[in-house]
């Protein structure tokens, strides 16, 4: 363990990479622990990652007590430091190296020696065998419950293991009691293990991203330097078959790129100067030289961990209700325990060692391991199949929202279209078009908006300059105005021209034309007279039928929102094969889904700035990954690979993960509800009951590892 820095005067947050920590029981017994402490604030312990953060105030000189605190519980913590870049792999390489390797096969060996002596030498010589490898076994679990219990958590596995075998011991089931012991820590080694594995499936998503990169320097030499130096702005080189250290733009070449790594998507895609390129993907063709655009702590790979970690650390309501119901579940069940152990001796003169081995039993049987983890393992390998698969989903409760959906509305620009609308017809009145494309283009200038960056396209390739403009003010949903040798210009929808001026009979007709044929219609005009008119279209994603077509296949409503006219929402509504609803502002959307959500699960899918606020008012937001970084930061959820048809797998993969979540529930309560009354007729015996108890906790946890191969387009 490193040694501890100390602490500034103020509050301050650490992080620690805690090893042993398995499942979330032992997250739970964390918090608990360190909550009681004096000063220290926003626990958030992370079993996926193996990390613990927390808040620590002036009253504390060193950090040296909290990892005491957790030494005291089992558990081995390394402090990161501030300015180290990553945290120590919480990753054991193999089954041996994990921490309850050595004692599972200590415990083992001592057994399998007492049997061998009690086939070769005496009982009595087998006896003190089983009552070493018992004790040897059980020191470690009696030092964790002890410390457990001087934290406050009296009613833990660690306690009623000690107490099942302690008093196995005194009532001479030595054999059974090493057994037992065994066993359970046989069951802790094969959780580690799955937890390992779990574990592992995020961090590869870590070493995507190479460690060193080609930095060029001024005279464009090449010189290699450790990835996590990169800055902002750095200029790099990038190989054929290298592997892209850094997000960020292409400054010079062009290449085919395999983004499988990050979107799940096998086929190349073709980047050239100016687009954007992300960290983890591989450089197929050319080398290409990339300015660096985020921070090696905030590129792609980093955020989607970063997102992952924290939605794992979010516990979802069915998880919540575990953990409140195992609050009580397993104090009743000491007490039930107790109650067998005295009744029938004190009051119906029955043997006393023959009903305490049934309490001690039962003691063992009552433990919800199995019930407490079913839920959190479920959802942690749900989020990490999902993740590489390109679907990113901020938590458990969004997974259960999403598979209660009974509503997806959708944004049109840039969500169920391409958002890549093209201008189509410009029919210019009283002017030229020259001058029509020039002044439109120039109000629009700078704009990131699809209908700005269309404009600006056009008038690139008609070699047209856009027109300076001064004091450009944006009318939100409606469109934009500005000053052009200081006369004002309006550039926006029909509904905005006719507010300002008159449109003439002819001109309403080509507009109904236009919209009519899916065409979008802007008009340029200033306070006295209309300019022109231009059209532009924007064409639905190739896949966007297919997904409206298996959310009703999965009995879910579609439906379309958009500030788009009614005639053009219209014709894309009707290719589709969807509802739709027209002309709306932001406010209206908003509006709109607080409606539908007051009597439906409604999931929001968008991709703007405007779409956020409708986004937070859904059940479930879902940006895609082409999105803004509001719509992205306001969702519960996004989609790596940009399609709409990951909107149903999404879906799909919720319901099977509340699917393995409902079986791992049934598993843990069928089983225990079998054996507790099998232990109190006396049918089944200590090793049964402990046995049964073990494997309904890896049965759950292997079941829940199964997610991890799911793969979201299975029906």
């Amino acid at each position: 363990m490193m040694k501890s820095p100390l602490l500034s005067t103020t509050h301050s947050q650490y992080q620690w990479d805690v090893k042993g920590m398995d499942c979330a029981s032992c997250a739970g017994k964390i918090e608990h622990a360190l909550g009681r402490l004096e000063g220290v604030s926003d626990i958030q312990v992370s079993v996926m990652s193996g990390k613990l953060s927390l808040t620590l105030d002036a009253t504390y000189s060193s950090t040296q007590h909290i990892e005491d605190s957790l030494s005291s519980l089992g558990f081995q913590a390394s402090l990161y430091e501030q300015g180290q870049k990553d945290m120590p792999q919480n990753i054991q390489s193999s089954w041996l190296s994990h921490p309850k390797a050595k004692q599972v096969l200590l415990t083992g060996t001592l057994l399998l020696l007492a049997w061998l002596a009690s086939f070769i030498l005496s009982e009595s010589t087998a006896q003190w065998g089983f009552i070493s490898a018992c004790l040897v076994a059980l020191a470690p679990i009696g030092k964790k419950a002890l410390s457990l219990l001087r934290a406050g958590m009296p009613f833990t596995i660690e306690m009623l293991m000690t107490i099942a075998a302690l008093g196995a011991l005194f009532i001479g089931a030595e054999q059974e009691a090493a057994l037992v012991v065994f066993l359970f820590t046989l069951g802790e080694w094969l959780e580690g293990i799955a937890a390992n594995r779990a574990r592992a499936s995020i961090q590869a998503l870590s070493n995507l991203v190479p460690k060193t990169a080609l930095k060029l320097n001024d005279q464009a030499t090449p010189i290699p330097i450790n990835a996590d130096k990169l800055c902002i702005s750095d200029l790099i080189l990038v190989r054929p078959g290298d592997r892209l250290p850094a997000d960020g733009n292409i400054a010079e070449g062009g290449t085919s790129i395999d983004e499988s790594p990050i979107t799940g998507e096998s086929v190349p895609v073709y980047k050239s100067t100016g687009e954007a390129v992300f960290a983890g993907t591989i450089v197929l063709d050319s080398a290409i030289k990339v300015t660096v655009t985020r921070a090696p702590e905030d590129n792609t790979i980093a955020r989607i961990i970063k997102r992952v970690e924290e939605a794992q650390a979010a516990k979802a309501p069915t998880e919540r209700f575990i953990q409140r119901f195992s609050r009580w579940y397993m104090p009743a069940i000491v007490l039930t325990a107790l109650l067998v152990g005295i009744i029938p001796p004190l009051f119906f003169a029955q043997e006393w060692s023959l009903w305490i081995y049934r309490a001690l039993a039962l003691l063992l049987i009552g433990c919800p391991c199995a019930l407490v983890i079913s839920v959190p393992a479920s959802i942690a390998s749900a989020l990490s199949a999902g993740a590489r698969h390109g679907l990113l989903i901020k938590g458990g409760a969004t997974l259960e929202n999403m598979a209660n959906t009974t509503l997806v509305a959708f944004d049109k620009t840039g969500t169920l279209t391409e958002g890549q609308p093209h201008v189509i017809d410009c029919l210019a009145i009283n002017t030229s078009k020259a001058s029509l494309i020039a002044i439109a283009t120039g109000l629009e200038y700078g704009s990131s908006h699809p209908l700005a960056m269309a404009l600006q396209r056009y008038a690139t390739q008609e070699s047209i300059t856009p027109q300076p403009v001064n004091a450009v003010s944006v009318v939100p949903g409606l469109g934009i105005n500005g000053d052009v040798s200081g006369e004002t210009f309006y550039l926006g929808s029909p509904k905005f021209a006719a507010e300002k001026v008159t449109i003439a009979a002819d001109l309403l007709t080509q507009i109904e034309t236009w919209e009519a044929q899916g065409k979008t219609v802007i008009i340029l005009f200033s306070n006295i007279e209309i300019l022109g008119l231009i059209s532009l279209q924007d064409s639905p994603r190739a896949d966007a039928a297919s997904a409206i077509k298996q959310l009703k296949s999965l009995g879910i409503q579609p439906l379309m929102l958009t500030g788009d006219n009614t005639r053009t929402a219209k014709a894309i509504a009707s290719e589709l094969g969807l509802d739709f609803q027209a002309s709306l502002l932001p406010e209206d959307k908003v509006s709109i889904v607080k409606n539908l959500s007051s009597t439906q699960n409604v999931m929001m899918v968008g991709d703007g700035i405007n779409d956020a606020p409708a986004l937070a008012a859904a059940q479930t937001g879902v940006a895609m990954g082409s999105g803004t970084d509001v719509a992205l930061e306001t969702a519960d959820a996004a989609l790596l690979k940009n399609r709409v048809t990951d909107i149903p797998e999404q879906i799909r993969l919720s319901k099977a993960t509340m699917r393995n979540i409902r079986q791992n529930i049934s598993l843990a309560l069928g089983l225990k509800a079998v054996f507790l009354v099998t232990s109190i007729l006396g049918i089944t015996g200590l090793w049964l009951a402990i046995l049964a108890d073990t494997g309904a906790t890896v049965l759950v946890t292997l079941n829940a590892l199964r997610l991890l191969r799911y793969k979201p387009d299975d029906s």
